[in-house]
């Protein structure tokens, strides 16, 4: 908010000994005034200081300073404004009159917004949206690094779990912290360092004042490609030796159906052969 806290003939007297314009020299064509209030508070508004800042390409020259209830020159160059402001009674009223016309109205002002926004923001909730993203750091370690995510929760309060085959996980827990989304809402990230076998079910549960029950995701480690080579090639060899056994065995079995039975041969006494009759 501008204060004009500086009469303009002031203000272009100040600019026409801006430096670089002595000794003939013209007035740059570009450059940058800004004028600042600043307001300071101490317990509310028990304590308030007021500062009126005048700068000239980003550097101040003067100031009004309330609680020395006058102009003081920051630099050379602001000598002479401060000088003629202070002389100026009406002006001078203005600026010291900024404490409570400025300063306190807004803080009030500023105070009855908070406390509405704050009104809209009690009871309100939102549910966490949970996912599980696993991943390796190095591909010859046998951890695995499973990376539990809750997102898009309000309020900040949450509590997120890691189970392995329903029993809680200590080890290996890492907690990043609440981040903000933008959006009055928050995101956090709980890791979980773990060698998973197979059959291993990993489970996150996320606690929050939005749910009516827990939020649980569950994660179970998948065979690699190796693994799964030497499995159908475990299937394919027994399929192989049993197709190999069925054909032994049918040709086994045929060959002894194919062989003539022979009659016993006939008793022998002392050399002689006996005829037997029926």
């Amino acid at each position: 908010m501008a204060f004009p806290g500086v009469p303009l003939m002031l203000l272009v007297g100040a600019l026409a000994r801006i430096p670089g314009s002595e000794a003939g020299k013209e007035t740059p064509a570009h450059f940058l005034y800004q004028a600042k209030s600043e307001c300071r508070f101490l317990n509310g508004t028990q304590r308030v200081r007021y500062l009126g800042r005048w700068f000239y390409d980003r550097q101040e020259f003067v100031r009004f300073d309330s609680d020395l209830r006058k102009y003081v020159a920051v630099t050379e160059f602001g000598k002479v404004a401060a000088d003629a402001s202070n002389r100026n009674k009406v002006y001078l009223q203005i600026a010291k009159a900024q404490v409570d016309y400025f300063c306190r109205y807004n803080y009030e002002v500023y105070s009855y917004q908070a406390h509405k926004a704050e009104e809209r923001l009690i009871g309100r909730r939102a549910k966490p949206t949970v996912t599980i993203s696993p991943t390796k750091m190095d591909p010859t370690s046998p951890n695995t690094i499973l990376l539990c995510t809750a997102t898009g929760f309000y309020p900040v309060e949450i509590k997120i779990q890691w189970l392995k085959n329903g029993q809680p996980e200590k080890e290996g827990v890492a907690f990043g912290e609440e981040l903000q989304n933008g959006d009055w809402t928050y995101q956090l990230q709980v890791m979980l360092e773990t060698q998973p076998q197979w059959g291993d079910l990993y489970t996150c549960k996320v606690e929050h004042a939005s749910l009516e029950a827990p939020i649980t995701v569950q994660w179970e480690p998948r065979s690699s490609s190796s693994a799964r080579s030497k499995l159908w090639t475990g299937i394919m060899g027994a399929v192989i030796g049993v197709a190999f056994l069925a054909v032994g065995l049918f040709s086994y079995l045929k060959s002894k159906k194919a062989t003539p039975i022979q009659p016993p041969a006939a008793p022998s006494v002392l050399g002689w052969e006996v005829e037997l009759s029926p």
